[in-house]
């Protein structure tokens, strides 16, 4: 079988047969042949059927009429059909064979009617399922040992876009209507859905059960888990994959001969993991030898043995198709390399097949000129054929006499079945030619081998479709290359040929035969090439009594499969394999129908070329020498001293069968000293490693972190920093974090380093040139493009990156800009070969991005392929007006790169950006007066955002989209423009972006737009602000007062902050009373040095760490000291006196300070501060003998490493950089325990959030359960955890899960009050908008929040229910309220159809929207206050747009300090706020859009 590296292909049930016209109808045809040819019948078919349905070992078939929906079925061999139960007739969609049960198949519809036969279709009865087969996977599943048990792959739906795949089961063939095993599955399978797998346990056998499934608290397919279960899912479990720990990502599984393989991804790459299990047991990772790699899409589990699998995994762009083949150890875990550059296509087929009925034999085509394929696709692949005898160890060219044989494959195939072999022994038939390299197919003969592909004869002249018969005794063909009446035929292995008439000159399409070759009966499907025929010709050919008698045993030979050159026995894999068949020129047929030729076997003495090379041992010099780490066996080298029983560098071959007495035994273990794989223990302590730069200073850092489907265990960091001399661009990498340093790229100026958005293991180096380095593996390789432009110096994106395709590239340059005319603007580039080549989008362009928009199929009609390719294509540019750069900017879009001219979306626009679940679109009104904003959940609809009817600003001169990753956008609204005393109001909007409700007036923003708003990373709806204190004052000049507030309900109420009861050492505050004199107040986003050091981590649920004060309001930074808390904000401890960074590591169980070095006098350290109990108690550390100014403190972005890394100057010669590797891995070496079944019994706790203003531990309406390590636990987190645990009960609803609806407002004691002069909204609209809704609830100024899972209790949006129009009766018969989310919709949702359409992704799709940018993409880590990097907020979370008459002029003010360099598009763009924040290149999404900026501070007229 063939497992591509995909999800499982929406193909599902009308992948199973080909798709074609019209009914048929039967009419008698063919005539008697001669006794000295075959017998025809013919039967003309009115229009297109599938191809023939074969029950094994019978001559009874099915075939099914695709458009008219009708099975027939023939009991001769094809002679002749009938249609088979009327109740079918209409219906049947797709057939499926039994493939354990030759009696049994099925029929199954597109709705909930299915039939079954369990008499090879001679009489079939309906079944019934309650959900309907699924479109996006194979339907059923079948028990190897029970064909009674099948699983049924479903879909259940509730409306049109509210769908949930199902599956359901059955242990009686469907004789009962089948139950429901699971939903939320993405395919299941038994353990024993192969005849050759067992668990070892006969009772596991019979019921265990494997799915993929959605994740317990997310429908996205980063969460998609593995369970089993062996009760049919009244119980489950989820099994560790990897030691102590499960893993998320599932996005396939296959069990293949004795295995059952799965495979994973996560976020951010597109390596994946594979998994094995021989026994559901025990998992293990698929390792490869060497540095290759797996990635989605590029690998192919192949046909396999039942020692053995063996894999395709290409290594080139998908365009260029070539691949490295690999077979696996017995157990399925390590895959050595076979033979590089297969042939492949772009749907994953491969030019591979083992030959049927012979033991190690396998054929493949390869790339002959691969570098030339590699550089460039100008070049046409030429294809070579090469054979292996040993199982692909090593290969040998095709012989057709003294001449290469090539022969086309599964690439380029012409009929069904296998391409060259059957299990006809040794006989062997193909299309090619000789010469260097395979030509094209109608330029191919017929070749045909007789021992198993050792030589070849042309059989021949042209191309044929070809089968085999009774063992091999008949070869049948028929020209492939145009019409023809006539079939070819050969019994005496293809050295003769007889012809036969066919009485019509057709074209053939399926030339076919009983599974195992054993009939005389053949199947021919063909159509004729007449305008005015639309049908198609089922031809039976029948050899029965071209001979007269059967064969005796005189008429059979003993047949090797390889003989020496003496003609004596030779062996193949260790043994020599010999089978019995009718000599070439027998006058006789075997005619045993169904009878499958049995192979004999006797072992061979083993030889030393029935070794190979052990896994992690390379062949050199002649000999098998360590490449890698050795496998120690368990319990062994407990000492550095001993000694273990190692590999000797070889193994037998998998599947060999050679015997090794009196032979070779090569694979013997040997004696190896432990100090070779010695790992010595934890030693208790911190390891630093210091390290000097002779630089000017740190220009940016960036991390390339590993994801959790990578292999390798790096930490790559990637360091741009400036010579003494001036010279920018000097960069370095590190893959031990910052432990050792190599310079790379000296000869090159790097002008930026762009990390790809959404690939962690892309990073692109821009050169002052054309020429642009980059690297597909985290730096390790560094490979090259020219690009079409030189890099803009216009402070524009340079790069920007698509969502899912790695290789699509926008690329802005400079046109027109050598300084030979006025005409210099940017032009806007694409390339979907990664650099290789090039075409224009638009020209005069400010920016071009990728918009990645929801599918517009349905679950009942899925969407195009052509469709899909559109939607994958669309780009938003901004452009200038008739392409002058005096005029407004329009927005366009284009689904095919601006093939076609387009109108704009949007004339004179400010600038556009993307969140996770919103396109926002900043423009200027019609009278240019103000600001308006269009919100978009599709990319397509876009609808006015209403403001609260209250909120009046007449200048709105500035946006900040905050957030939008809880279903909602929260915008910042700029209401005092006033220089430096800058504030505005945060509004939350409804779930598509256009209906806005108040949250809090008067939140601090700065002079660059970023605004003090900050949301708790890894907990959902807590966020910190600092609030003006003093607004109208502000407002008159004077200097702004900050009050820092929280939310804990997702901006539906703020308090301020209770302070600790004590400081760090141990005194009180000098200020008491209620919190609005006496509050914690924390220094945010606008006054950080590095606005990336955010108070929390996605990894360390609940922790967050900040420098502030305790008092009235918020006082100076230099005179701050460092809080930290561990329950999500509501109760926080003073840790030390005075300001200093922080950083959490393995998932928040290690937090580490430093002092900061900051002001006029910086302080000089060589220590830092640790903590392992969550902030509790701190330990010191001292770091270096020498003292430095610490200017950063790192780790990576996902903040699960224990290694840490300082960024500083020593104090003795400030001038010298200095990094200092902080390694935490040896205070233990043992990995926390973790049970999902009992999970307070190991090294966790459980916690659960709440709201401070509610009892139990309530928080969005629900007790949420996270994991915690213990603090007394002597163990590390190790691999990236679940934190959700559980979600434990729903809560009683409370005012805390409620916000003021639309037209209303909060009052003083929190109740919401209607505005004055306006009226409630009009909730009887929900009676329109959805004919079946048979009541509304009057308005009670109260919505839910969108988080919130809450049930009964205080239901503050229901008050008296009202029947719809027409409804009345069932009204009064039902009384039941309407849930909480259609009342939502009838609230808030003036566009239903967008709404709709966003609904069901949110439901149904990945999570990634398109991530669309705001401004400026490069960006750097730096440290420089004064940097123009900081000073002007070009790489920020988000980019200010200029709300001016005159666009230019302001962008020419605002980076005239940076005049020569590249701009914004010159260093990092973060993409999200977050990432920015935290300063590692985080484009591994947390939430996906944090911070979006729209607007300018200009106080100028608009």
């Amino acid at each position: 079988m063939r497992l591509r590296g995909l999800p499982h292909a929406p193909a599902g049930l009308f992948s199973l047969a080909l798709t074609f016209l019209l009914a048929i109808s039967v009419l008698p045809g063919g005539a008697v042949a001669k006794k000295s040819k075959p017998d025809i019948s013919k039967n003309v078919f009115e229009n297109r059927v599938t191809e023939p349905f074969y029950f094994e070992d019978s001559d009874n078939l099915l075939i099914l009429e695709q458009t008219a929906r009708i099975v027939y079925r023939s009991e001769d061999a094809g002679k002749t059909w009938e249609p088979i139960e009327d109740d079918t007739k209409g219906r049947v969609h797709a057939l499926v064979r039994h493939p354990y049960d030759n009696k049994k198949a099925y029929a199954l519809s597109s709705a909930h009617q299915h039939w079954y036969t369990n008499d090879q279709g001679k009489t079939w009865k309906e079944f019934k399922t309650a959900a309907v087969p699924s479109p996006w996977r194979q339907p059923l599943s079948f028990h190897a040992g029970d064909s009674n048990k099948i699983i049924f792959q479903a879909q259940a739906c509730q409306g049109l876009f509210d769908c949930d795949e199902v599956s359901l089961y059955t242990t009686d063939g469907f004789e009962t209507e089948a139950k429901l095993l699971r939903s939320g599955t993405r395919g299941c399978d038994f353990a024993c859905s192969s005849d050759l797998f067992t668990t070892g346990s006969e009772e596991l056998d019979k019921s265990r059960i494997l799915c993929i499934t959605r994740g317990r608290f997310s429908p996205y397919r980063r969460d998609f888990t593995l369970l089993v279960s062996d009760d049919y899912f009244e119980h489950e479990a989820e099994p560790n994959l990897i030691p102590g720990r499960t893993v998320k990502g599932l996005v396939n599984m296959a069990v293949v001969k004795r295995y059952i393989v799965v495979a994973v991804k996560a976020e951010a790459t597109d390596e994946m993991a594979l998994y094995v299990t021989v026994d559901t047991m025990t998992w293990h990772r698929a390792e490869f030898s060497s540095d290759h790699r797996v990635e989605e899409d590029a690998y192919t589990l192949l046909e396999s043995t039942a020692y053995s699998m063996q894999l395709d995994v290409q290594n080139t762009r998908p365009s260029v198709g070539m691949g490295i083949l690999f077979t696996s150890n017995s157990n399925g875990t390590y895959f050595q390399p076979n033979i590089e550059h297969t042939n492949r296509d772009i749907s994953g087929l491969i030019d591979f097949e083992k030959v049927a009925g012979v033991q190690g034999i396998v054929m493949v085509n390869t790339v002959k000129n691969w570098k030339d394929v590699e550089r460039t696709n100008s070049f046409d692949k030429e294809l070579v054929t090469q054979i292996s005898f040993d199982d692909g160890r090593t290969f040998h060219n095709l012989k057709a006499g003294k001449k290469d044989l090539h022969l086309h494959s599964v690439t380029n195939l012409h009929n069904i079945g296998r391409v060259f072999s059957s299990p006809a022994p040794g006989i062997m038939m193909g299309v090619g030619n000789t010469g260097d390299h395979i030509k094209a197919y109608d330029k191919g003969d017929l070749y045909v081998s007789d021992d198993a592909g050792l030589t070849w004869t042309k059989a021949l002249d042209d191309a044929h479709k070809y089968e085999f018969g009774d063992q091999g005794s008949v070869l049948l063909a028929i020209n492939d290359e145009g019409p023809t009446d006539k079939i070819l035929y050969s019994i005496n292995h293809g050295k003769d040929w007889e012809q036969a008439d066919l009485g019509e000159k057709i074209i053939p399409l399926y030339l076919t035969t009983t599974p195992d070759s054993t009939s005389l009966k053949f199947t021919l499907v063909a159509y004729k090439e007449d305008k005015k025929s639309t049908g198609d010709f089922v031809f039976a050919i029948d050899f029965e009594g071209l001979h007269e008698r059967k064969c005796g045993d005189k008429d059979f030979e003993i047949w090797h499969a390889r003989v020496d050159d003496k003609g004596e026995p030779a062996c193949i894999m260790g043994q020599k394999q010999s089978y019995r068949r009718r000599k070439a020129d027998a006058d006789c047929f075997i005619d045993e129908d169904f009878k499958d030729p049995e192979p004999k076997f006797e072992p061979c003495t083993c030889t030393d070329a029935d070794y190979e090379c052990d896994y992690n041992f390379v062949l050199s010099d002649g000999e098998c020498k360590p490449a890698g780490s050795q496998v120690v066996p368990d319990g062994e080298c407990k000492n550095r001293d001993d000694k273990f029983m190692g590999s000797s560098g070889y193994q037998l071959i998998a599947g060999n069968g050679c015997s090794k007495k009196g032979g070779v035994e090569k694979d013997k273990p040997v004696e190896r000293p432990c100090s070779d794989v010695w790992i010595s223990p934890a030693s208790g302590k911190i390891f630093a490693k210091v390290n000097e730069f002779d630089l000017e200073r740190f220009e940016g850092y960036f991390y390339l972190e590993r994801t959790a489907s990578s292999r390798d265990d790096d930490e790559t960091v990637i360091l741009r920093a400036d010579n003494r001399d001036g010279r920018a661009g000097k960069v370095f990498k590190s893959h031990d974090h910052g432990k050792s340093w190599e310079s790379i790229l000296d000869d090159e100026k790097v002008v930026a380093i762009y990390p790809h958005s959404y690939f962690n293991d892309v990073v692109f180096f821009i050169t002052d040139s054309k020429t642009v380095y980059y690297s597909l593996d985290r730096a390790k390789r560094i490979h090259k493009f020219k690009a079409p432009l030189e890099p803009n110096t216009q402070f524009l994106p340079i790069l920007s990156f698509h969502p899912t395709e790695k290789d699509w590239l926008i690329w802005t340059g400079n046109d027109g800009c050598d300084g030979k005319g006025n005409d210099c603007h940017a032009t806007a580039y694409v390339s979907e070969d990664r650099g290789e080549s090039w075409k224009v989008l638009l020209r005069y362009v400010r920016k071009c991005e990728f918009v990645t928009e929801p599918s517009k199929g349905t679950p009942e009609v899925p969407e195009s392929k052509e469709a899909r390719e559109k939607r994958k294509k669309l780009v938003y540019c901004e452009q200038y007006e008739d392409e002058d750069p005096k005029k407004p900017l329009e927005l366009f879009g284009s689904d095919n790169f601006f093939e076609e001219s387009s109108k704009p979306f949007f004339k004179d626009i400010v600038d556009f950006a993307t969140m996770s679940e919103f396109i926002i679109v900043a423009a200027k009104d019609s009278e240019k007066k103000s600001l308006k904003v269009e919100a978009s959940v599709d990319g397509n609809t876009f609808a006015n955002a209403l403001f609260p009817p209250n909120f009046e600003v007449p200048h709105q001169s500035a946006y900040t989209v905050l957030d939008s990753s809880t279903h909602s956008v929260f915008l910042h609204v700029t209401t005092n423009a006033l220089e430096d005393y800058e504030y505005g109001s945060i509004i939350k909007s409804n779930s598509n972006g256009t209906s806005y409700v108040m949250s809090l007036e008067a939140v601090n923003r700065n002079a660059m737009g970023y605004v003090d708003f900050e949301k708790m990373q890894g907990l959902e709806g807590v966020a910190i602000v600092n609030k003006v204190h003093n607004p109208e004052e502000a407002k008159a000049g004077k200097e702004k007062k900050l009050k820092t507030m929280v939310t804990h309900n997702d901006g539906g109420e703020w308090d301020y902050i209770k302070p600790p009861s004590e400081d760090a050492d141990g005194k009180g505050w000098g200020c008491s009373g209620s919190l609005d004199s006496c509050s914690l107040n924390l220094h945010g986003y606008t006054e950080r040095k590095d606005p990336r050091d955010t108070y929390s981590s996605p990894s360390a649920v609940g922790l967050m760490m900040g420098v502030g004060n305790v008092g009235e309001v918020l006082g100076p930074y230099k005179e701050g000291d460092t809080f930290v808390t561990s329950d999500g904000g509501i109760n926080w401890n003073a840790v030390k006196k005075g300001h200093f960074l922080w950083e959490y590591g393995d998932q928040g169980s290690i937090i580490v300070i430093v002092e900061e070095s900051t002001g006029d006098k910086p302080s000089p350290t060589n220590v830092i501060f640790f903590s392992r109990d969550e902030g509790k108690s701190w330990e010191e550390f001292r770091f270096s003998d020498q003292l430095m100014f610490v200017e950063e403190i790192t780790t990576v972005p996902s903040d699960v490493s224990r290694n840490f890394l300082l960024w500083a100057r020593l104090e003795k010669d400030p001038e010298h950089l200095v990094t200092v590797n902080l390694d935490f891995s040896g205070l233990t070496d043992r990995q926390c325990e973790l049970n999902e079944e009992s999970p307070t019994e190991g090294d966790y706790y459980l916690w659960e959030p709440k709201h401070p203003a509610q009892k139990e531990n309530c928080l969005f309406g629900h007790v949420a359960q996270y994991h915690r390590k213990r603090a007394e636990s002597e163990c590390f987190n190790g691999p990236e955890i679940e934190r959700l645990h559980s979600i434990a009960h729903n809560c009683e609803c409370t005012r805390q899960d409620f916000e003021c609806d639309y037209n209303f407002q909060a009052q003083n004691d929190r109740s919401c009050g209607l505005v004055p002069g306006l009226d409630p909204s009009d909730h009887s609209k929900i009676c329109k908008e959805d004919p079946n809704a048979v009541e509304y609830f009057e308005p009670t100024g109260y919505r839910r929040i969108p988080l919130t899972t809450c049930e009964g209790g205080t239901e503050l949006e229901y008050r008296k229910a009202q029947p719809c129009p027409d409804h009345e009766e069932e009204f009064r018969k039902e009384h039941r309220g309407l849930s909480g989310f259609t009342f939502f919709l009838a609230v808030v949702l003036p566009f239903v159809a967008a709404a709709g359409v966003g609904y069901w992704v949110w439901r149904n799709w990945d999570g990634k929207f398109g991530r669309i940018r705001l401004g400026e993409q490069g960006g750097i880590g730096t440290f420089d206050a004064e940097s123009p990097w900081i000073k002007y907020p070009v790489t920020a979370v988000a980019v200010i747009v200029a709300v001016v008459i005159a666009i230019p002029d302001t962008l020419g003010r605002l980076w005239r300090s940076v005049t020569g360099r590249f701009g914004s598009g010159g260093e990092r763009r973060y993409t999200t706020r977050s990432s920015f924040a935290r300063g590692r290149g985080d484009y591994a999404v947390v939430d996906e859009d944090e911070g979006e900026l729209l607007g300018d501070d200009s106080d100028e007229e608009v």
